[in-house]
């Protein structure tokens, strides 16, 4: 049994805390809100989990809510020009369903949860010294929280750190009562591009009031889109996308009359700078030097528009949990934190950098592999895919070769 602490409630450090204790470890858990301050807060994101994610949560036995949330098997793109005209228009389904859980349920339930299994939570915020003092304390130090003071502890990575400031401002509403276009086919996920205005993402998820719509609005910062910037309430911040959608995306603007925000905190602004940092920091000197290992946000910030975040957090979460129970009663050295976390980078994270990075600048060879996409479902598929499992973009979007290579592949076998 080793006595490990972790800082941060999120996705990561949840997960992690939670699958520790179950291998038997001595956890230590810090987060800055109790679990009725999370349910009692603003929404965290617009979440959406893969496939992978999800068989992570549910083989930890930590699915709690799978028959309550929507399995989405189909998303709708559409690439729109003003004014509010369809020029792309396709489907495509990743090979295994999506879930989308208001993570004030998921994680004031695992704080909970947590707690029930005799875990040790601290319920405070901890800044650069009452950090040193946690790690001196524990042989293993892992901060989970992306935000504030702690997320500083890690220096900025210039050579993976494919942007210097937010590509989008954000907006994100939490809603009932949102029209479908063909309620035949529901749950789907809807996702429009409109080149150098922005990005609408509509996902089917449940929340703390039962069923619902997430809509995340990603605008190009200065454009007409970027009207969020005030934070404000709910019904405001539904108001401002009616009108938006009136005007460049009529036919969504006519499913949305009767919807309403399903709470209080059901809105959320901003902006995310997409950021890699160095996984490993050292606090103190001397005899009273100590290493802290990151995971999740506090080593890598995504912007949404691939949906990477909450499904990297994960997919890290797990990869620590083994590397962990491998190393087995050895010490948790410098060393040993640099390869854990540089593995998951080779195996993951820079898959998942490189992927949002290109639908964010959308470089002509990924264009052109949206507009195949709308030729071929097999191209469409295999987008959709690629969305789960982002190590396959070195396979094929990696660079304009690999794309036209592939492209020509599916065009020969469709002509016979």
């Amino acid at each position: 049994m080793r006595r490990i602490a972790i800082v941060g409630g999120g996705q990561a450090g949840l997960q992690l805390a939670l699958g520790l204790q179950a291998d038997g470890h001595q956890v230590t858990l810090v987060a800055d809100r109790t679990p009725d301050q999370v349910r009692g807060g603003r929404v965290l994101s617009g979440q959406a989990m893969f496939g992978p994610a999800l068989r992570i949560e549910a083989e930890a036995g930590l699915d709690l809510w799978a028959d309550e949330a929507p399995s989405v098997r189909t998303f709708r793109f559409a690439l729109c020009v003003p004014p509010g005209v369809k020029a792309l228009d396709f489907t495509m389904a990743p090979d295994d369903p999506v879930q989308s859980v208001d993570q004030r349920i998921k994680f004031a339930g695992w704080l909970e949860l947590f707690a029930e299994r005799g875990g040790d939570v601290q319920f405070r915020s901890l800044g650069r010294e009452g950090l040193h003092d946690l790690a001196r304390r524990h042989e293993l130090t892992i901060v989970a929280a992306g935000r504030g003071e702690l997320a500083e502890v890690f220096e900025r990575d210039p050579n993976r750190s494919p942007f210097d400031r937010p590509q989008r401002t954000l907006t994100c509403l939490y809603a009932h009562g949102i029209g479908s276009p063909d309620p035949a086919t529901e749950p789907a996920a809807r996702m429009y591009a409109l080149p150098g205005l922005g990005e609408l993402f509509l996902q089917p998820a449940v929340t703390l009031s039962g069923p619902c719509g997430v809509l995340l609005w990603e605008a190009v910062p200065g454009g007409p889109f970027d009207i969020f910037g005030d934070s404000p309430a709910p019904e405001v911040q539904l108001d401002r996308m009616r009108k938006l959608m009136a005007e460049y995306l009529p036919w969504e603007a006519e499913l949305w009359t009767e919807a309403e925000p399903t709470d209080a905190g059901a809105g959320l602004s901003g902006a995310v700078n997409p950021v890699v940092r160095r996984p490993v920091a050292e606090l103190g000197s001397g005899v009273d030097s100590v290493h802290v290992l990151g995971l999740g946000d506090a080593v890598t910030v995504s912007d949404p528009i691939t949906g990477q975040g909450s499904n990297s957090a994960a997919r890290a979460a797990d990869a620590y949990r083994r590397a962990i129970a491998e190393h087995g009663d050895a010490p948790f050295t410098a060393d040993w934190m640099y390869r854990t976390a540089e593995g998951f980078w080779q195996e993951y994270t820079r898959h998942s950098v490189r992927l949002t990075a290109d639908v964010l600048t959308m470089p002509e060879h990924v264009q052109g592999a949206f507009a195949a996409a709308a030729e071929h479902p097999e191209v469409a598929r295999r987008l959709a895919n690629t969305y789960t499992e982002p190590s396959d973009h070195a396979a094929w979007l990696a660079t304009p070769e690999l794309t036209a290579a592939y492209l020509a592949s599916v065009r020969a076998s469709a002509r016979g």
